[in-house]
């Protein structure tokens, strides 16, 4: 993992560009324990193995299992670790999610994180626009911006990055403070976010796409299946090697909590799309 090619500068920090996404490390629907604890500190201590050290992660994961989990497996970590969380959201008694934006939740939310990790200090924390749920919605984030300057100023934190977002917000956000990245919902066949991708690519700003594998709802596609049999990978190593090779500043979080699977996500990285299966797969992209 240690080739050019795969590594990226995230905040000011060099990270593999095959990352490891704990979201799954939680029971269902990202809520409780896990069902196999041994099995999910072994995921997580698979991957730094696997020379991942770009881990994302949220303290409403769970809640706080899944950081829990973390700090279990790795503290403490290795000085090449880099452990990114969200802010933004809550869950309620049944799982539901539900904003947490105010400036009071903001910091609540950020010393949670840093208590269940075992950490002094956030390399960098994303904040997650929760004006739309379902995605990015326009409007002002402001408070919240300035909310998570404050905390950057008490040391709590080192980078502030944003998910869910629009290209106006994060030009917004830029006027006001330095952005490490940006985490929005991009694959194979959900790609509203071209043009940005592109823009933060010219700024040297990582683009960290979530449910790179189409998340609740996978992937499905004849054409995909297709290429990935010729290429004798498997449909997901396919649609995270399109991404690897779709712009260097493109860094990749595929959660699981599966050893297994996590081998497949890591192997994506030898898999190569010649110019003719990257014009086949372009067609698999929703108008």
């Amino acid at each position: 993992m240690s080739h050019p090619a795969l590594t990226y500068t995230l905040g000011d920090r060099q990270v593999a560009r095959l990352g490891y996404g704990a979201m799954q490390l939680a029971g269902p629907g990202v809520f409780g324990p896990p069902k196999d604890e041994a099995r999910a500190l072994q995921v997580l201590r698979d991957a730094v193995a696997a020379g991942v050290n770009h881990i994302d992660t949220s303290d409403f994961y769970g809640p706080h299992i899944t950081n829990q989990l973390i700090k279990k497996a790795l503290h403490p970590y290795t000085d090449d670790l880099v452990i990114v969380t969200k802010l933004g959201a809550r869950r309620d008694e049944k799982g539901g999610w539900l904003p947490a934006f105010t400036p009071e939740a903001l910091t609540q939310a950020v010393e949670d994180n840093l208590r269940n990790l075992g950490l002094d200090v956030m390399e960098v924390v994303n904040l997650r626009s929760m004006l739309d749920v379902h995605g990015p919605k326009e409007g002002s984030l402001e408070p919240q911006v300035e909310a998570m300057i404050k905390l950057k100023e008490r040391g709590l934190i080192r980078h502030i990055g944003l998910s869910n977002v629009t290209a106006k917000q994060v030009a917004d956000a830029q006027a006001m403070t330095p952005i490490a990245c940006v985490q929005n919902l991009y694959n194979l066949a959900n790609r509203q976010d071209e043009a940005l991708v592109d823009q933060l690519a010219a700024q040297g700003i990582p683009y960290v796409p979530f449910f790179p594998l189409g998340g609740f709802s996978p992937l499905q596609s004849d054409r995909l299946s297709e290429v990935a049999k010729e290429l004798n990978a498997t449909p997901l190593q396919v649609a995270l090697a399109w991404l690897l090779q779709r712009s260097p500043n493109i860094l990749l979080i595929p959660g699981t909590s599966s050893p297994e699977h996590l081998k497949q996500n890591m192997a994506s990285a030898e898999v190569k799309l010649t110019p003719e299966v990257l014009q086949r797969l372009d067609s698999i992209a929703q108008p």
